[in-house]
Order: structure tokens, then sequence, then C-alpha cells
């Protein structure tokens, strides 16, 4: 596994690691006011009720390891970096309908002679191949980070949270993760809720501490105000997987009348998930998908042979 070496690359990240406090902070009183105020005292009630509460608890912490386990893997997962000294070959075939293969960037290393080391890196930085600030080729589907300071193969978005760039290779780490985050806030308030209601219809009659009430009023508001927010960011990712298109290149997918990417929703599902349907619940990718899937990588896609721009 690649770890990122660019996570203490600017102030901002400083801000993401204590983003990162906060995100354990709400997770410890989540698990305080859902799992030792409210689920558990239930637990010896007996009957069904009890295992009714057992079965909760129990599904409680699967989401719970899961949601702890994507997120540590999108944090320190390398989203994919280009290899140093890559220049652009020819930008003829990310123009044309062909598969991007590896083998249209090379290093280059000794110029064309009739043409001057200067005119060679002004063309350079006139193509869409090439990043200016990292004065280095870039392949299909990257861009550059301005908070990390480098080009991100298949960049979506610099994500605060995370403290990281969500790209090619954590994309489904970060996936999951919204994912299994707005389970647990949607499981967690609706735990919640009746004593959110009961709050307020006995106020002078509570059998909570103070500072217990204070606590689930507080988890209950943070866990609605989280499931409310994912429901709209899970529904924008679901879109932009099936058609297979990042944050970054809603824009440009506008200007294209077929977006070549677009390889139907089941292999732009594989090219971010894999094709091992056993591990698609889990931030892990088989050996064998990460041999037979090159998006997986971020260097190359396969694209349409139809695509009209």
């Amino acid at each position: 596994m690649d770890l990122n070496p660019f996570r203490l690359c600017s102030g901002l990240k400083v801000i993401g690691y204590f983003v990162i406090l906060i995100v354990l902070a709400i997770v410890v009183l989540s698990y305080y006011a859902v799992v030792v105020l409210i689920w558990a005292p239930r637990l010896l009630d007996g009957g069904f009720t009890s295992f009714l509460y057992f079965t909760i608890i129990i599904i409680f912490h699967i989401l719970l390891v899961m949601l702890m386990w994507s997120y540590i893997k999108v944090v320190i997962q390398d989203p994919g970096s280009v290899p140093e000294n890559w220049k652009l070959v020819s930008e003829q075939n990310i123009e044309e309908g062909n598969s991007v293969a590896l083998s249209d960037y090379a290093s280059i290393e000794n110029p064309t002679p009739t043409l001057s080391t200067e005119q060679i890196e002004r063309r350079q930085s006139q193509s869409r191949g090439y990043c200016s600030k990292c004065q280095n080729g870039k392949p299909p589907r990257c861009h550059h980070c301005s908070v990390c300071q480098r080009c991100v193969l298949k960049m979506d978005h610099h994500c605060i949270w995370v403290v990281n760039c969500v790209g090619a290779r954590n994309y489904k780490f970060f996936l999951l993760f919204v994912v299994y985050t707005f389970l647990i806030t949607t499981l967690d308030t609706l735990v919640l809720l009746p004593s959110f209601i009961k709050f307020f219809r006995q106020t002078k009659n509570q059998s909570l501490l103070p500072g217990n009430i204070a606590v689930i009023f507080l988890v209950f508001v943070l866990n609605l105000a989280f499931s409310l927010s994912l429901l709209c960011f899970v529904i924008m990712h679901a879109s932009l997987l099936s058609s297979n298109t990042t944050s970054v290149e809603v824009y440009e997918k506008k200007k294209s009348v077929q977006w070549k990417y677009d390889m139907g929703w089941k292999r732009n599902f594989e090219q971010v998930f894999g094709a091992n349907k056993a591990l698609w619940f889990f931030p892990l990718f088989s050996k064998r998908d990460m041999e037979n899937i090159p998006a997986l990588h971020g260097m190359e896609f396969p694209t349409r042979s139809d695509a009209v721009e």
C-alpha cells in the first residue's frame, strides 16, 4: 500500500487534522449516547425486546467498524500520483475515441533535433497532457491539486474531512466511508428520536441526569444534520459513479455529446469497486482486480468508440 506523503504539505491540512479530532469526538459521543445510555440498559428487559436491541447493537458495531476502517483507508491511502519525468508524447489518442494506453506516455530524454528545448517546453505547457506547475506529463483525467501541490490521478476533489485528495486509488474507500457514515447516522437518529421527543414532553420528569440529556440532545441534532447532508452527497456520487464521472469532470462532461468514459453502469462501477463482488462492501481490492482492471491504478481508462465531443 502506498502511503500519502503529502499529508503535511499545507496549512489547510492542519485544519484537516483538527477536523479528524472532531469526527472522532462525534463518534465517541454518539457511541456513548446510543449504546451506553439508550440500548445497553434495555438489554436487561428480557424477552423479544432484549433480543431486538442486542441485534441493533450488533448492527451498530458492524457499521462502526466498517466506517472507521474505510475512514482510515481513505486518510492514509495515496490517491495516485504521476511518475516523475513522464511526458505526453502524443495527444492524438486522447482526442480520439480509443482507449488511452500507458504506451502513449514516455519519458522524453532526447528532444527532437529540429526543435529547441524552449520550443518543446512551450508546446508541452500548452498541452492538455502536461502540467506547467508540476513540470511533468499529465495522464487522462488527472488534475492538479492546489492543496497537495501535485497532480492527482483521476482526481475527484480534495476533502478536508479526510485530510487527503480523493482520487483513483482511494475513491472506493471514500464512497464506502460516506455510505457507512450515512447509514450509522440514520440509525442513530431513528434510535434517539423517541428520547428526543420524550425530552420535550416530559421536561419535569426526566430519569436521566441533565448531562446525559444534553448529550442525547446534541448527538441527535448532529446525527440528523449529518444524515440529511450525506443523503444528498450519496445521491450525487451515485450519479457520478453510474456515469463514470468525477466532480472535477462534471463541467467537462457537459461540453460532450457523449461522455467518452461512460462504459455502462456495470463497467463504470467495476472501475471503482472492482469485479470481485465479495469485496464490494470492504475497503479492499483483490489482487486479480488490481491486475485486470487498469482503471484502478488511475493511469489508463477504456473509452467509448462512439464518443462525440
